[in-house]
């Protein structure tokens, strides 16, 4: 059974919804499992001045009193602060989770609206392509541009492989502290400074490791990378602009046919997405915030609380108190009995409700980690225009067991993602401006690479080299794409989502113009 893209997006906002509620309920259970030790903690202390009313002198009850009361005291104080300050917090969460849950519901009416915009076009599109189709002047600039594309793809492949060669085959390097020792000193460059001693001592280094040899290569690992980067983003520079090119033939030969206000209504539904996306990274990253504030009050993180706590357990635990229960362990009265008895009890509860709290912690970083990541994967998943109305999943358990293991740690989010990608189709009719579907696995990669709005042969295919995602990218607006859709979608290794302290925000490139034919 497929799933289509919009209902894909959709299962990823639940089970985004679902990890923020379940943290949300552990940090309210850790505020209680707190509040309880702190409780059973104060009983525990007053336990103890009954049995001193028991066995001690009044001198004595009245200073173990006092020391017990004024730890006491503290601990509630702070304890009542604590409580405040994550009540502050849960407020703040849920004002933030209602912004976001509006925000996507804007989204999912502003698809909609795109992609009905989407359909009129390809209407239009179908009526009109074979006089595009005999403009000379179009079919050279479409041919020069899918050139320089495949040429782009190609320099950002060999750049890719090159970045990981860097990776694999530079880590025997780094990790001889010896080799890294004389590299940073910049050992054996005119850059190189040390006295008579230490460049002696360094030449014995080098020559041991075999440095003078070995640095060249190293050097090389590093080096051509940088140069190939550069070179990439000067393809894609070239590709994008070739590409520029041709929608402003594909714009003009639309609006000629009338499909002006629709391509305008195109465009500024495509903008109201990418303002939207921004906007919930940045409540996203909002929340993430506040949750990770929320989670250190609820774990006791905060230094003046926990000290409290801690002063109080240990006022419970000094020498005297210790000497008083052992005291009266070794003489068996009824009064003193059943005061030691309860005494047990409460700290058997208060180590129950703390072995407890050690689990729900561990859940709760655990959580933290999961939502972290489904939103990266969210973000790629937008980025790459994987939620328009033409893209599908051949397999639905993406959003079922595939999910639930990932959530559990069965597999990676690279390797989630991977499969989303790998699943992914494109839609469509087999008209001339558009591919049709596609299902064979020996062609998957050819598949992604087309984009939503190519041809396999054909009519006016146009290769989606529309960089709508990602660092120097085309963010205006165009129809006949997908949202943001890079070539042959995301590299599938990391991920592009910016989080709090990094520069820059989300590009979207929405439905491109380019590509309509």
């Amino acid at each position: 059974m497929t799933l289509s893209g919009p209902e894909a997006l959709h299962s990823l906002d639940e089970a985004l919804r679902d990890i923020r509620r379940e943290e949300d309920e552990i940090a309210k259970r850790l505020s209680r499992s707190a509040e309880m030790i702190t409780k059973i903690r104060e009983t525990e202390g007053e336990l103890f001045r009954q049995l001193a009313a028991v066995r001690l002198d009044p001198a004595a009850q009245a200073q173990l009193a006092g020391q017990l009361s004024q730890a006491e005291t503290r601990a509630r104080d702070m304890l009542k602060q604590h409580a405040g300050e994550l009540a502050a917090t849960e407020t703040q969460l849920k004002d933030l989770d209602k912004a976001i849950a509006a925000h996507s519901a804007e989204r999912e009416q502003l698809v909609k609206k795109a992609g009905a915009f989407q359909a009129e076009l390809k209407v239009l599109a179908d009526k009109i392509s074979v006089e595009v189709g005999k403009d000379p002047n179009y079919a050279r600039k479409r041919k020069a541009a899918e050139d320089l594309a495949r040429v782009a793809d190609e320099s950002l492949r060999k750049t890719l492989q090159a970045e990981a060669d860097r990776e694999q085959k530079g880590r025997p390097y780094r990790d001889d502290p010896l080799f890294m020792y004389l590299w940073e000193r910049s050992y054996g460059t005119r850059n190189y400074r040390a006295n008579n001693l230490i460049m002696w001592l360094d030449g014995m280094v080098a020559a041991l490791v075999g440095y003078p040899e070995a640095r060249p290569n190293f050097a090389m690992l590093n080096e051509i990378p940088l140069r190939l980067r550069e070179h990439a983003e000067r393809q894609a520079e070239i590709a994008a602009a070739a590409q520029d090119e041709v929608i402003a033939l594909e714009k003009a030969a639309i609006d000629a046919g009338g499909g002006k206000p629709v391509r305008e209504g195109l465009e500024q539904a495509e903008a109201l997405i990418a303002a939207l996306d921004a906007k919930m990274v940045e409540l996203e990253d909002q929340r993430d915030e506040t949750a990770k504030t929320q989670r250190d009050l609820a774990q006791g993180s905060d230094p003046a609380f926990a000290g409290a706590i801690t002063a109080l357990a240990e006022a419970l635990g000094r020498e005297d108190i210790r000497t008083l229960l052992a005291d009266a362990r070794a003489t068996h009265t009824g009064q003193d009995d059943t005061i030691v008895k309860q005494i047990d009890d409460a700290r058997s509860r208060a180590l129950e409700e703390e072995n407890e709290t050690r689990d729900q912690k561990a859940r709760l970083k655990t959580l933290a980690a999961r939502r972290r990541e489904l939103e990266d994967i969210q973000y790629e998943f937008k980025k790459s225009g994987f939620d328009n109305p033409r893209s599908s999943f051949r397999e639905d358990n993406l959003v079922g067991d595939v999910l639930n293991d990932f959530l559990r740690g069965g597999i990676s989010a690279a390797s989630y993602w991977e499969q989303w990608r790998r699943s992914q189709n494109w839609t469509g009719g087999a008209g001339p401006w558009t591919q049709q579907r596609r299902d064979d696995d020996d062609d998957d990669e050819q598949r992604k690479n087309q984009g939503p709005w190519s041809s396999g042969s054909g009519g006016f295919s146009w290769p989606d080299i529309s960089f709508g995602g990602g660092s120097g990218s085309r963010s205006g607006g165009s129809f006949g794409g997908s949202w943001g859709r890079l070539p042959g979608g995301s590299s599938g290794g990391g991920f592009s989502r910016p989080r709090s302290g990094s520069s820059g925000t989300r590009s979207h490139g929405g439905f491109k113009t380019g590509g309509g034919f």
